[in-house]
């Protein structure tokens, strides 16, 4: 974990090493390349850090096999973490202690969104499904079937009553996320994965970015297609809605992350200083900050404006970004072990 302000300070905890190649995905080698490069499966492990770099870390048993996501609870007290190990674990976000281990029966996670009230997080699975589990005892509370491949992106709608899911089968599913029913299924045409998912912060559109380089908006209740955004050249990654609703950032393949103007769709900034495939980008609740992360294993702190406030060495290829509800630290997952570093005071 990073303090945006200041920089580094970790706590961590380390598994040894896992066999790189055991991936397996029931879709083309394009999907599958696409998958180690997106989620990061070069690397696995979850970094929790703060303001000093000399500190000692924590190292603590976690997960077994590569980790492909992290999220905070919305009261920032705790970090979600989903593994290609097939398990989601939630850790105390100060001290780092292992509090829940869920094994998920999905074949592996690729996903994970908490609810906006805490108390289910959804995961996105390598067996074509979405489930969803009860936050504090870990119980299985309902299986979300639809999808024809694999769940790769989720995001729960800003009142938590849907969620979103994006997967191989070239489409963005909607969910009610008490019941599972399914409400409406997003196509955009093509014929490529749909990569990430982010709710309009009313909760009135669905972006979805693919592996088409493009991003699409669509209303929610009608379901028409609102917008497409154009100009990355290479997979969309990531985006998230800035708090506001007015900007939409995107992450990809081709390096750099984009800020758009949500409702014309122009390009308004490009901002450029990762070297390798960006995997992540989440923004800070007060819209000030934009966090990325790179296989590069950089995480880069931006203003609003595009300038680069500070590099975050994560020391392997990041695969997932979230930051704290207050702003103040970043959660990263990379390599196939849990580090935490306490925060600094």
């Amino acid at each position: 974990m990073f303090d945006i302000l200041t920089g580094p300070k970790t706590a961590m905890c380390d598994q040894g090493d896992a066999d790189p190649g055991v991936v397996r995905v029931n879709s083309s080698f394009y999907r599958r390349d696409f998958l180690l490069a997106t989620l990061g499966l070069a690397g696995g492990a979850v970094l929790v850090s703060a303001a000093d770099p000399s500190a000692a870390p924590l190292t603590f048993a976690g997960h077994e096999g590569f980790v492909t996501a992290v999220a905070f609870t919305p009261d920032g007290k705790r970090v979600v973490s989903g593994s290609q190990d097939d398990t989601v674990k939630v850790w105390d976000a100060v001290t780092g202690k292992e509090l829940l281990s869920i094994t998920v029966g999905g074949k592996g996670v690729a996903a994970v969104a908490v609810r906006p009230d805490g108390k289910r997080i959804a995961v996105g699975c390598w067996d074509k499904s979405v489930k969803m589990f009860d936050a504090e005892g870990g119980q299985k509370l309902v299986t979300l079937a639809g999808h024809k491949e694999n769940v790769i992106a989720v995001a729960f709608s800003p009142d938590g009553k849907r969620l979103a899911s994006g997967s191989g089968d070239d489409t963005a599913k909607l969910w009610d996320a008490g019941t599972g029913k399914e409400l409406r299924t997003f196509d955009s045409g093509n014929e490529y994965d749909i990569t990430s998912v982010a709710f309009s912060p009313d909760g009135k559109r669905i972006a979805a970015g693919d592996g088409d380089k493009v991003i699409t908006l669509w209303d929610v209740e009608s379901g028409e297609e609102f917008r497409s955004l154009e100009g990355h050249t290479a997979i969309v990654s990531a985006i998230a809605f800035t708090p506001d609703g007015k900007r939409l950032v995107s992450g990809s393949r081709d390096s750099s992350v984009k800020v758009w103007d949500a409702k014309t769709g122009k390009e308004l900034l490009t901002l450029t200083g990762h070297t390798d495939e960006v995997t992540s980008v989440v923004i800070s609740g007060d819209g000030k900050r934009i966090v990325s992360g790179g296989d590069d294993a950089a995480v880069k702190v931006w203003n609003a404006n595009g300038e680069l406030l500070h590099t975050l060495q994560a020391g392997k290829a990041v695969a997932s970004v979230a930051v704290s509800p207050d702003g103040k630290r970043i959660v990263a997952a990379t390599g196939k072990t849990v580090r935490l570093w306490e925060l600094a005071k």
